[in-house]
């Protein structure tokens, strides 16, 4: 049923932490048009490059798919070519070919399970501009009009505190 298909946006800040230099996984979850789960998650090491660092958040988001399809096969849905957007092509190349590179010979092999996912059509990795990358809302401090831009498309609200004392106002009515 296509107004329930899963589709995810992913993305990762590159060495965002100042200390640590690790970088954050960003990703939002669909179903139809509904956003059901989102994660913001800093890396457990420093990425050399952002390829790897969204290859990273590529290869946990992937994780959370095969987590999310096995609930829905549970209620009788089943969805293979799951979507995933990203915006960095080198990362997306990384996952679609097989063969180990001289350039990615030093990324832990736990996270080269989702080539795997890809060559069974599980998932499917598409390329989409950063502009439009709604994940970015977890990954880095954003200005305010890409904020609502974001939290528009992602069917969420951004409350003022008047808007946060009115509805309170409003309950206790």
């Amino acid at each position: 049923d296509s107004s329930v298909a899963p589709t995810t946006f992913v993305d990762a800040d590159h060495a965002g932490c100042q200390d640590t230099r690790w970088s954050t996984s960003g990703s939002v979850h669909f179903l139809g048009e509904r956003l059901i789960s989102w994660s913001s998650k800093r890396q457990k090491s420093a990425a050399i490059s952002s390829a790897k660092a969204e290859y990273i958040a590529l290869s946990g988001c992937c994780a959370q798919i095969l987590w999310m399809r096995s609930q829905l096969s549970d209620y009788g849905l089943g969805f293979n070519k799951i979507p995933m957007y990203c915006d960095n092509k080198s990362a997306i190349a990384l996952c679609c070919n097989n063969v180990q590179h001289s350039r990615s010979k030093h990324i832990d092999i736990r996270y080269h399970f989702i080539k795997e996912q890809v060559e069974n059509g599980v998932t499917e990795l598409y390329f989409v501009n950063t502009e439009y990358h709604l994940a970015d809302l977890f990954t880095k401090a954003l200005g305010r009009d890409i904020i609502e831009f974001l939290t528009t498309k992602l069917g969420m609200r951004s409350f003022t505190p008047e808007t946060l004392k009115q509805l309170m106002n409003e309950e206790d009515k």
